[in-house]
């Protein structure tokens, strides 16, 4: 999830110092969330996030400077902010995400619809009516509000993986774990699982 933390924060949305951002599930499953969260802060942003009740102190200590609890308040619906990134929202969810941001804001989804420059990015110009059909609603809607919607999709990169990582080992972002456990509560396979059973032989 670093990785597409970078690539949708930098590289997709350039988040730059001063700009508030909106996180929707920053503690959600996955870690993207979480990641978002502390690189947006690292880039110098403004970052409000959604969470459950019981993750409210735990998004507040990755950083974020404003934490909503959607089980009892909705999102902002005022135009608050300059990006907002969504993990798992669902169609009607995104859709009012559009509604938060300032004029020229940019909403980044993961999990669709796919646009026009998902085809550009898979190298598949054929594509693209294709997925300008699946998203225009949802386009034209961010056009009538004066946004933008971007689908994302990571890629591999071996070079800003590996800047990721340093920002992990200074210590400026850090792993969120669920729960550890011991070693010995692991599963382990049995003997013969990872070699083929002898056969008998006339």
């Amino acid at each position: 999830m670093a990785l597409a933390a970078q690539q949708s924060l930098v590289d997709l949305a350039d988040v730059r110092p001063g700009q508030k951002m909106l996180v929707h599930a920053g503690a959600g499953a996955g870690g993207l969330g979480s990641t978002s969260i502390q690189l947006a802060k690292h880039l110098g942003a403004y970052v409000a996030t959604t969470a459950h009740t019981r993750d409210i102190d735990k998004v507040r200590d990755l950083g974020a400077d404003e934490a909503i609890d959607y089980t009892t308040t909705d999102s902002p619906t005022s135009s608050t902010a300059t990006t907002s990134s969504s993990t798992r929202l669902g169609p009607a969810s995104l859709k009012k995400s559009l509604t938060v941001l300032k004029p020229g804001g940019l909403a980044i989804s993961v999990v669709g619809p796919p646009d026009p420059a998902f085809a550009a990015q898979l190298g598949q110009p054929l594509l693209k009516p294709v997925m300008a059909v699946l998203s225009r609603k949802l386009r034209s809607r961010a056009k009538r509000l004066g946004v933008r919607y971007s689908f994302f999709f990571m890629r591999a990169d071996g070079a800003q993986l590996k800047a990721m990582a340093a920002l992990y080992d200074a210590g400026t972002l850090r792993p969120v774990l669920d729960r550890t456990f011991d070693f010995d509560e692991t599963s382990t396979p049995s003997p013969t699982s990872s070699r083929a059973r002898p056969t008998a032989r006339s």
